[in-house]
């Protein structure tokens, strides 16, 4: 006789793949990986991670996953491989009472940040000096509107009066005091911003941004994040080609 309970008890079988750094073997940059990453663990599924290096790219992968490219993962023997899909699969299959729900309940915490990627991008890809300014200034308003939203209550917090005297916000991420889903998708993309940006164009996040600092802050102090990011020196490697020094 199978004993039922111990198999519902179990865990799926899960696998991921992510893209593996310049030795071949660890975390490389890619905050597509990390955000699935990150989503897992936060889960507290039990699950393994594969590294792929993507110049050796290993023949039985390319059997798994032809034409694609890290992040995917596999889901009791299921190839998943569109990073939106996936988290709304594993937000659908690792659900409560056994597993958090972690999307997050204010709609506007998804948004928030949406367009920081892209001004980054920008700013780290000009090569012309007479565009640096107007760059910059772009992607520091897209970090002032973000920094805005963590210090506005969200409404839980105004009809709880859990926001502090003068009306700011006191929560923790995006969308209260636990990561969600909309960390993971932006949390790995401001820790790319914040490490390119210094080195290749000595730019660091304005201290005023109060909201944000605390934001990161609280953010670096866990390990569902610190853990599942790639060393700087990678992130860096990878946006070497990329963010060109500025032309005189």
């Amino acid at each position: 006789m199978t004993d039922t309970s111990a198999e519902e008890d179990k865990d799926p079988d899960i696998e991921l793949f992510v893209k593996a750094g310049s030795d071949g073997e660890s975390i490389g940059n890619c905050p597509f990986s990390q955000r699935l990453f990150m989503i897992l663990w936060l889960k507290g599924v039990v699950f393994n991670v594969t590294t792929v290096d993507l110049k050796r790219k290993p023949a039985d992968l390319h059997n798994l996953a032809p034409g694609t490219h890290p992040p995917f993962l596999t889901f009791q023997g299921e190839v998943l491989t569109d990073v939106n899909k996936v988290e709304e699969y594993l937000e659908e299959m690792l659900a409560p009472p056994k597993y958090p729900k972690l999307a997050a309940k204010n709609r506007e915490s998804n948004a928030a940040g949406n367009d920081i990627f892209a001004k980054f991008s920008a700013y780290v890809k000009n090569k012309r000096p007479d565009n640096n300014r107007a760059l910059e200034k772009s992607l520091e308003k897209a970090l002032a509107k973000l920094d805005g939203y963590l210090l506005s209550p969200t409404a839980d917090e105004v009809q709880n009066g859990r926001h502090s005297g003068d009306g700011e916000s006191k929560r923790k991420y995006l969308d209260g005091d636990e990561l969600t889903l909309a960390d993971c998708n932006l949390l790995p993309k401001l820790h790319v911003l914040k490490v390119v940006t210094k080195k290749y164009r000595n730019y660091d996040i304005p201290s005023e941004f109060k909201g944000l600092w605390r934001y990161l802050g609280n953010s670096y102090s866990r390990d569902e994040f610190t853990n599942t990011c790639a060393a700087d020196v990678e992130i860096e490697l990878a946006y070497e080609d990329v963010a060109k020094r500025l032309g005189k």
